[in-house]
């Protein structure tokens, strides 16, 4: 697939969300900016679940095509693992094929993956369990060492590859947001804290070095668990931490600038617990990310479709919806990632945009 040129700005983003208020009658308050200066919608579309088949990149090159023609999603996600490598694909697909068709173009639309966990290729002629040992391994891209738990590595020659891949596989030229995929809740509970910090350093100097080639725009941790725990354990990470790694290898213009964590009405601790800590003060993680002057995008708001079968229902919603609605609104968010195949309920989902999100009262009444 040959690669678009370009990568999310200012100036299209804000095209896209003017177009979305003045042709659909979007409101406003559906796009949030971000730290940037991007102006992005307050869903996006996620690509984790899915069998890797060709049912499947078919749907999530429909959905992907789906949102961006709506013009109520411009937010992309994906990760290299997620279906052996196949949903990178479904995506890339799915944006070049919404690019033929005018007025949408590349500047508009934020593209954001994740690396890091081992990532055999679904459509290699190389046996999954042999593409590892056969392409990284036997290639000196990755040395066995450097593998943690036999599925997780943040080396820089391997990080490297992985993020050319992704490149062809999305067919961009620009990524605009790469994440460094569960990086503390993998390597900090088997590596220790200074081990972590040192590897941690080494993969933000690469991942400047890919910013000022002009292939990335922008950094981030996607992460489960660690910044969402109680401050001592062993899996804990802070932000402070993480923003001055970033500092200490490119000073206060670094490219480390989102994170994303799991938020959802039965996992609301973002909003509740104050585990972070900036300068002395204790705060929770959506106040913290925005004193760092870091975005927040957050997944699993169905739960894996529990919320969506059995949460609950606030006024003109179904379930699902509330879900999404709860999660679109927190202070501070950016964006809800959502994974939406189906037409249904994709269809279902898309309508969220044409309403705001709830203010900070109705926001509370939710949150447990």
């Amino acid at each position: 697939m040959p690669r678009v040129s370009g990568a999310a700005s200012p100036e299209g983003t804000g095209r896209f969300a003017a177009r979305g208020t003045q042709t659909h009658g979007i409101p406003g308050a559906h796009f949030r900016t971000t730290p940037g200066g991007l102006t992005l919608s307050s869903i996006g579309l996620g690509t984790y679940i899915g069998p890797p088949d060709r049912t499947t990149d078919e749907a999530v090159e429909q959905a992907t095509q789906l949102c961006l023609q709506s013009g109520r999603i411009n937010v992309l996600d994906t990760a290299i693992n997620y279906r052996y490598q196949r949903a990178e694909r479904s995506i890339g697909r799915g944006l070049a094929r919404s690019l033929e068709r005018k007025p949408l173009r590349r500047d508009e639309v934020f593209v954001a993956t994740k690396c890091g966990y081992l990532a055999p290729d679904g459509e290699s002629k190389i046996p999954i369990g042999r593409w590892v040992e056969s392409e990284l391994v036997a290639k000196e891209v990755l040395d066995p060492a450097d593998i943690v738990d036999d599925c997780h590595a943040m080396s820089v020659s391997y990080l490297r590859d992985q993020f050319e891949r992704s490149r062809d596989n999305l067919g961009v030229e620009t990524i605009d947001l790469l994440y460094l995929h569960n990086a503390p809740d993998a390597q900090l509970p088997v590596v220790g804290r200074e081990e972590f910090t040192r590897r941690l350093t080494e993969a933000f100097g690469l991942l400047e070095e890919l910013r000022a080639k002009g292939r990335l725009g922008a950094y981030g941790l996607a992460t489960w668990d660690c910044l969402r725990a109680p401050r001592g354990s062993a899996g804990y990470f802070s932000l402070e931490e993480g923003v001055a790694v970033a500092r200490s290898v490119a000073g206060e213009d670094h490219g480390f600038r989102f994170i994303q964590f799991p938020f959802n009405l039965g996992m609301p601790d973002a909003a509740v617990h104050r585990n972070q800590w900036v300068k002395g003060e204790r705060l929770t993680l959506f106040e913290a990310a925005q004193r760092m002057g870091l975005g927040s995008f957050t997944s699993v708001p169905l739960l894996q479709g529990q919320l969506a079968r059995v949460g609950p229902v606030a006024d003109g919603l179904s379930a699902a919806q509330t879900a999404i609605q709860f999660a679109r609104s927190a202070p501070g968010t950016i964006a809800p990632l959502v994974g939406q195949k189906e037409p249904g309920h994709l269809s279902e989902n898309l309508q969220l945009a044409d309403r705001p999100p709830w203010d900070r009262r109705e926001f509370q009444r939710y949150l447990a």
